[in-house]
This record gives structure tokens, sequence and C-alpha cells, in this order.
């Protein structure tokens, strides 16, 4: 037996196999500080890229990538103002390349970038009011808008601002973004480090889960657009038809429901047409005689005729007999070749 244990004791002693739970977690740990060093090393084209896909309209989570970003600065391995100078330049190229296009097309490229937007419903409107409320700050108010942030550019050169103008806004504007979601990572660092620790010990089931609450937010978004067009969901009226009733005994009474904004880029309306905006007719104190016996035509410049769909439901709640919008609005009319009136 003290033979036995000798040569037993020869073998030499290999160290305990690792459990394949823990091997898979050290595998995920280690691929994600690599994600991380990779992260820290590209940090500034990380941060350009994210920064100028979201300036055009693409759904890249840039801010997210800002407060990651914030949390790497603590730990001095990036530098800030590489990161920064990075951001700002990205947001100026984007929104700038907006900017000429409004200046070059005008209207009718917000609406097209309107109609690609998860909330072209609102889009065109929301512009409008920040625009005509904050001037060239709307540039600053309009990066912290979803559904906005894309259309404040093209806006504003449609609306003819100078160019020096806009690029002082525009970088006052992305130097508040910027550091704003900076700021954020950095005063969180410790938070996001812990969350950045628990996403690589959880590996696929956080993958999953950042992928369920993705497909959750679009469902949202896409049930409340679904919602918003049933309820603006009604009968519309062609420019032919309202030529003909225009010819009639009792012409329709036809209310323009463009916002300031919207008549400054464009300001024929159809001759005749009284000038009442969304807002102006939702008031109680509207001074609007509507006659019951008339037929009212509505009209704007926005997608599917929603700021003239929501104004009808409005006069029909008041007593009007039949309240239309126009299908088209004011392009249709002047591309069917009608005549029109300047404001």
């Amino acid at each position: 037996m003290q033979e036995n244990r000798g040569r037993h004791d020869d073998f030499p002693h290999h160290p305990p196999a690792r459990r394949p739970a823990a091997a898979g977690i050290d595998r995920t740990a280690a691929r994600m500080a690599q994600l991380m060093s990779l992260l820290v090393q590209n940090a500034i084209l990380v941060v350009f890229g994210a920064s100028f896909a979201a300036r055009l309209g693409l759904p890249v989570p840039a801010a997210a990538v800002l407060v990651v970003t914030g949390a790497l600065l603590a730990a001095g391995d990036v530098s800030v103002v590489g990161v920064v100078l990075a951001a700002v330049i990205a947001n100026l190229l984007g929104d700038g390349a907006w900017f000429y296009a409004g200046r070059r097309f005008g209207y009718r490229f917000m609406r097209l970038l309107c109609r690609i937007s998860l909330s072209q419903d609102s889009c065109v409107r929301r512009g409008e009011s920040l625009i005509s409320d904050w001037g060239g700050m709307s540039l600053v108010a309009a990066k912290f808008v979803p559904g906005v942030s894309v259309v404040a550019p093209p806006m504003a050169g449609a609306l003819g601002m100078s160019v020096r103008r806009f690029i002082g806004f525009d970088i006052l504007a992305a130097l508040v973004w910027t550091g704003l979601f900076l700021g954020l990572g950095w005063l969180f660092r410790d938070q996001i480090q812990q969350v950045l620790a628990m996403l690589a010990q959880a590996g696929g089931i956080a993958t999953a889960a950042l992928g369920v609450v993705l497909l959750v937010m679009l469902a949202v978004r896409y049930w409340r657009r679904r919602a918003f067009a049933r309820l603006t969901g009604m009968p519309r009226i062609s420019v032919d038809e309202l030529f003909d009733l225009m010819s009639g005994d009792v012409p329709p009474l036809v209310i323009d429901v463009r916002g300031e904004a919207g008549v400054q880029v464009d300001p024929r309306r159809i001759p005749g047409a009284l000038s009442y905006t969304l807002k102006a007719l939702q008031q109680r104190n509207l001074d609007l005689t509507i006659d019951p016996d008339r037929d009212v035509v509505l009209y704007c410049n926005c997608p599917n005729e929603v700021s003239a769909a929501q104004a009808a439901r409005v006069l029909l709640a008041r007593g009007a007999r039949r309240a239309l919008p126009l299908t088209g609005g004011l392009d249709a009319w002047v591309a069917s070749g009608r005549p029109t009136s300047l404001h």
C-alpha cells in the first residue's frame, strides 16, 4: 500500500477542470473587455459616425454612445477635446446637408423627410411651431425633440436663415447636445460601469432583452400612428371636385390651416381662402361663423392632410354640415394648374 501511494504521488497534479458555466461567463467577459477596449481606441471615430448618422435621420442611438463615452472620459482613456470636436463636426455636416436641401428645394423636401419619419403626422407642424416660437434657438431645442431634430435645419434653410447665422446656432446646439450627454455619462460613470459589467455577465440574455425592448418601442410607435390615422381618417375632396364646387351657386368656405412658417415658405393660397391655423380653430373664442348649410374645405401642406383633417373634425363638432380636407393640399392645387393668389 505504501508503494502504491508513492507511485500515485509521483503523478503530476492537474488543476480541477473549469465548469462549463464559469468558462462561458469568462469568455463573455473577455469579449466584453475586448469590445470596451475597441471602443476606447476608436472612441472619436465611433462618436463621429453615430452623431453624423443620427443627424441624417438614421435610427442610431447617438445619445447613448455619448453617455457611454462620457463614462470612459472619466478614466482618462479618451481625449475630451477630440470627442467634442468629432461630435460638433458631425452635427454641422449632417445638419448642413439638410439646411442646404431646405434652401434648395423648400417645403417639399421637408414633407419628404416627414414621410420617412416614424412621427410623420406631426413632424411638419411641430417643426413650424418650433421655428416660429424660438427662431434660431430652435436649432438648439430641436436636438431634444424627437421627430423634429431632422426637420429644423431644412426648415431654417427654407425660411431664408443666413448661412453664418445657421452655422453659429448649429455649433451652439451641437455643443449643448454633446456636453449634456457626455456630462451625464461622466456623472453616472460608476453606475454605467456596473451596467456594462452586468451585461457582460448576462451575455446573450441581455442582448435578447435589449432586442425585445427595441421591438416594444417600435410597436408602441406604430400603434400610436395607426390610432392617429384612424382619428384623422375621413372622406377627402379632390382638387377637381373643389374647383367644380367653387363654380356653383353656393361655393364652399375654403380655409387655409397652414402655420405662419408654412405661409412664409409658400405665400400662395387658393383664391378666396380664409387663413386660420389649426390652433386658432381649436380656440373657444373663434371669430368664425360657420353656416350649417355651406360646405367647408380645409387644406394644408402637411403629410396625409393631418392638420386639415384635425381642423375638419373641430368644425364638424361646431355645427358644420360637411367639412372635408383637400387631398394633396396646396401642392395638389398648384400642380393641377389652378389659379392662386398671394396672402
